[in-house]
């Protein structure tokens, strides 16, 4: 491992696709959050002790599901003492429109990695915005704050889009390249 975590909740297992891209890209230990909100003492250490932090979650009415919310919250503890100051963080998320809103996901995760005093990483990405773009190349929903994946709503998490997952792989890459770099 590359001493980096991703933390993430997914509801129906597409924004977990998405995840365990990020994690190969960045060569990453996964905690998954679980259905009550909740992660292991074993797992709070391994945030602790990473010098990356990746939060994922799904974008559900505008914002983080219930269940992040509840890790961020009890992420207070960490801050409180500064456990995550200076680490490198990054974060994705899933919707099933194109829009969805995601970016109030990632503005989400954003502040809260500020808050703990971390170092934001966007995708360094550009996006597929060319008439000659197809649905799954890389970066076609067009983030440059973190991972975006849309999944229409009827479809399975078998049936998430390559490019998205694609995106999600290169964009945890560049976290461990930025974080291998930071704590060089």
């Amino acid at each position: 491992m590359s001493n980096i975590a991703v933390v993430f909740h997914s509801g129906y297992g597409h924004t977990q696709k998405q995840a365990e891209a990020v994690a190969k890209g960045a060569n990453a230990a996964l905690i998954a959050i679980d259905a009550e909100g909740n992660i292991t003492e074993a797992q709070w250490e391994i945030l602790k002790n990473a010098k990356a932090i990746i939060f994922g979650s799904p974008t559900y009415m505008g914002s983080v599901s219930w269940q992040f919310k509840k890790f961020a919250d009890a992420s207070s503890k960490p801050w409180f003492g500064q456990q995550w100051k200076d680490k490198i963080f990054g974060g994705f998320t899933n919707s099933a429109t194109m829009n969805g809103d995601k970016h109030s996901t990632l503005h989400y995760f954003f502040t809260l990695a500020m808050q703990h005093s971390g170092i934001w990483v966007g995708t360094g990405l550009m996006p597929s915005n060319a008439k000659s773009a197809k649905r799954d190349d890389v970066n076609y929903v067009g983030s440059f704050a973190g991972a975006m994946m849309q999944t229409p709503s009827d479809a399975s998490a078998d049936e998430v889009n390559s490019g998205d997952l694609e995106t999600a792989r290169l964009y945890g890459e560049r976290i461990a390249k930025i974080a291998s770099q930071f704590h060089a």
